[in-house]
């Protein structure tokens, strides 16, 4: 892989972090191995790199080159020969990665649906779009790679329909918003995302569905899909999702995580060309949280 550089004066290191999905360690580690390299020599991680200096690196394969289906309950809500769409539970990783080489949506997905689409290879069969560990709700599924070329061509114009539920802190002053920021890696920690302006364009649209004081009931439509998107936005507005550890207060509600759920996912039928809609009701946790919200504030 190669990148351009566009700012002068930053680190090698750091130049590299910030444009690739290597962190600051790891790239520290390939330069000093020899593995990235500025305009074809190698460099050491405190050259200040210079504009238009082309960094090339390489990405290690993925080590495990295949993994298990798994009879791990799925709640398959549609499926046909071409698309499926499930409801993941919350706490379900959806595909595997180093640390979760078992338990995932992948796994289980792999059991219940014998025909994937490759297009991802043998980690993400299947797989068009994610959401977070820690994050219920709608996943549309290829099964095979028209239909997954397809489905990714909407995302990407951002024509396919993904609206979430999510209950954050304190009282929204408006009824109706858009959030515009940009979205990358933080520099402050770099296991998580940030608005910056080096990031890339995120919008992310809300209403207010109830007020509880302390807490309001938001519906959140997505137009670009960034990592964290949704949890960030809100932390950057002030109104944090209950229950994000990552992007919140320490003092929040209890849970099994955020209290965000991807409720309607809607899209183009990859064949028919009809127009689908799904939705997903709450989980159980968090309508029992909205039930003690309601009474709080009767």
């Amino acid at each position: 892989m190669e990148v351009i550089i566009k700012e002068a004066g930053v680190r090698l290191d750091k130049a590299v972090a910030d444009l690739t999905e290597l962190s600051r360690q790891k790239a520290n580690e390939e330069i000093k191995a020899g593995t990235i390299l500025v305009n074809g020599k190698p460099a050491k991680a405190k050259y200040a790199v210079k504009m238009g200096d082309v960094i090339s690196y390489e990405i290690p394969e993925e080590e495990v080159l295949e993994y298990k289906a798994e009879d791990i309950p799925l709640d398959i809500i549609y499926q046909d020969e071409d698309v499926a769409v499930v409801n993941k539970p919350q706490g379900m990783v959806v595909h595997p990665s180093a640390g979760h080489s078992s338990g995932t949506l992948v796994n289980a997905l792999m059991y219940h649906i014998k025909d994937l689409s490759s297009i991802n290879g043998v980690i993400r069969p299947g797989i068009v779009h994610r959401i977070d560990k820690d994050t219920s709700g709608l996943l549309m599924i290829a099964k095979n790679d028209q239909a997954h070329q397809a489905l990714a061509e909407e995302l990407k114009a951002k024509k396919s329909l993904r609206q979430y539920v999510a209950l954050v802190h304190g009282n929204l002053p408006n009824d109706r918003g858009v959030i515009e920021a940009p979205i990358g890696r933080s520099d402050k920690d770099r296991k998580k995302q940030a608005v910056t302006e080096k990031g890339k364009p995120a919008l992310t649209r809300f209403h207010v569905l109830e007020r509880f004081g302390d807490y309001t009931l938001v519906e959140l439509q997505l137009e670009t899909g960034r990592t964290h998107q949704i949890r960030v936005h809100m932390a950057y507005i002030g109104h944090p999702i209950a229950g994000d550890a990552t992007y919140g207060p320490r003092k929040t509600l209890a849970g099994n995580g955020q209290f965000l759920h991807a409720r309607t996912l809607g899209f183009t039928h990859p064949k028919t060309g009809e127009l689908m809609t799904f939705e997903a009701d709450l989980p159980e946790i968090f309508q029992k949280t909205l039930a003690k919200c309601r009474q709080i504030v009767k």
